[in-house]
């Protein structure tokens, strides 16, 4: 059997396109700082957090990446972001339960699933490396358009 390797690219974009829903954060800064009394900058450090775990996190999947292999680090990042964002739900006036869901569960499943498309396909594009890498991480960039239609963020208009 013979696998086609833009389908495997077409994979990795879908991936980072889903991933790529932490940018759609500032779509809930405001109504969640109104709703529980915090400020701004304290639900914006939510973000940060998330994205500076997510660096951690992509360096450590990246080295259990190439001992296991993509599919499980995928997956467990995957099960973990989506927990994190679960779990956030349950911030009801307690901000470190934010930071400790989102920030940091959800930072780390984010980091283990953005390295497996962009190491996978790297190898799978040798002759084109650095195109595929752009690819991978313009999908990451572009799920905040997906992931934040204008429908929603009007119903969050003060």
């Amino acid at each position: 059997m013979t696998v086609n390797r833009w389908g495997i690219a077409i994979a990795g974009v879908v991936l980072q396109v889903a991933l790529g829903a932490v940018y759609a954060w500032s779509v809930f800064r405001v109504p969640l700082a109104k709703q529980f009394g915090w400020s701004i900058p304290e639900v914006t450090l939510t973000f940060t957090i998330s994205i500076f775990v997510l660096g951690i996190a992509a360096f450590f999947g990246g080295l259990w990446l190439n001992r296991k292999g993509p599919r499980i680090v995928a997956l467990t990042g995957g099960f973990l972001y989506g927990a994190g964002v679960f779990l956030a739900r349950f911030s009801d006036h307690k901000l470190w339960w934010l930071y400790l869901s989102y920030g940091v569960i959800g930072g780390i499943g984010l980091g283990l699933s953005y390295i497996v498309p962009v190491s996978v396909l790297v190898k799978w594009f040798p002759d084109r490396r650095g195109m595929i890498t752009g690819v991978a991480v313009g999908g990451f960039g572009r799920g905040s358009a997906y992931h934040r239609p204008r429908r929603y963020a009007a119903s969050f208009k003060q």
